[in-house]
């Protein structure tokens, strides 16, 4: 039971970083944004990049390069998202809803099929492959790298929780997923917001796939597209728009996964989560803590 619990909620802090991206952006315009798990490949593949760049210098560095890379692909995958809201979602502010969705799954494809351009087709091994000890709390066998993702998983969390409601830019972020006119009105730089909600998004999508490539080892042009709906379940899950809602999301889905692993077979772990996207979105589509809404998604 306690391993259980364990690789569930490991898991689940990388689905927690993700959807937090997809309900930051949501909750500010209305946007699903379907390239956002693409993102998340992308930090990967600029962490791979980096890293074979520098070649045995970085893997005799271990976790410390990967925390330098890490922070240079939050950098790179941030801007990135901005660009893509620049070009892509800010000219159709004002277009029916589905026009944007249209326009995120174009993104998303044009973000897949630019690393296979450039980067090739077939998976490639991430330079450096976080090992270490192995532990028994509780009953669990937790290892060492598992234990300093989930802490630097915990960290960017908080670190968002606080930016949000402590600085005046999270509370403009507040104020526009609330009402966008009025927050105009009382002279907030809406696009400027958007703009920030975006890069903030983007880099924690991007951290979270230099953290997989790292702990997996294997990283390919369409490891987004799994994980990306996976997000959007989380975020769905926890109610979608709220922050706190997305990190309790994340987890709960790791958590239904690794139960129906071990209940039923691990072919079946993509299974259970889209059957409790279908499950949430029947019965309670504003997720567990969710606010009331007139409209559904």
């Amino acid at each position: 039971m306690s391993q259980i619990i364990w690789d569930g909620l490991f898991v689940g802090s990388f689905y927690a970083l993700i959807a937090l991206g997809y309900s930051m952006v949501y909750g500010i315009i209305k946007l699903l944004n379907f390239a956002h798990g693409d993102l998340y490949m992308l930090g990967a593949f600029i962490g791979f990049a980096v890293l074979a760049s520098f070649g045995g210098l970085a893997t005799s560095l271990g976790l410390f390069a990967l925390i330098i890379v890490m922070m240079l692909s939050m950098v790179i995958t941030g801007t990135v998202g901005v660009v893509i809201e620049r070009l892509a979602y800010r000219p159709l502010r004002g277009a029916p809803r589905l026009a944007v969705l249209i326009t995120a799954v174009g993104a998303s494809f044009t973000l897949e099929y630019g690393i296979a351009a450039i980067a090739g087709p077939n998976p490639r091994g991430f330079p450096i492959r976080l090992t270490g000890d192995v532990f028994l709390v509780l009953g669990a066998r937790v290892t060492l790298p598992q234990i300093v993702l989930m802490i630097i998983a915990g960290l960017l969390m908080i670190a968002l929780d606080t930016y949000i409601r402590r600085t005046s830019t999270g509370r403009a972020m507040r104020a526009i997923s609330l009402d966008m006119k009025g927050a105009l009105l009382m002279g907030v730089n809406v696009n400027a917001v958007i703009s920030r909600t975006f890069f903030i998004g983007s880099a924690l999508a991007g951290a979270a796939g230099v953290m997989a490539g790292a702990y997996y080892g294997k990283i390919d042009f369409l490891m987004g597209f799994i994980i990306g709906l996976k997000a959007f379940t989380a975020a769905v899950i926890g109610g979608i728009g709220n922050i706190r809602g997305a990190m309790l999301g994340g987890l709960v889905l790791g958590l239904i996964e690794a139960f129906g692993s071990e209940l039923v077979g691990g072919q079946w772990r993509d299974a259970f989560a889209f059957a409790v996207l279908i499950l949430f979105l029947t019965l309670r589509p504003t997720g567990i803590l969710g606010e009331r809404v007139t409209e559904r998604v």
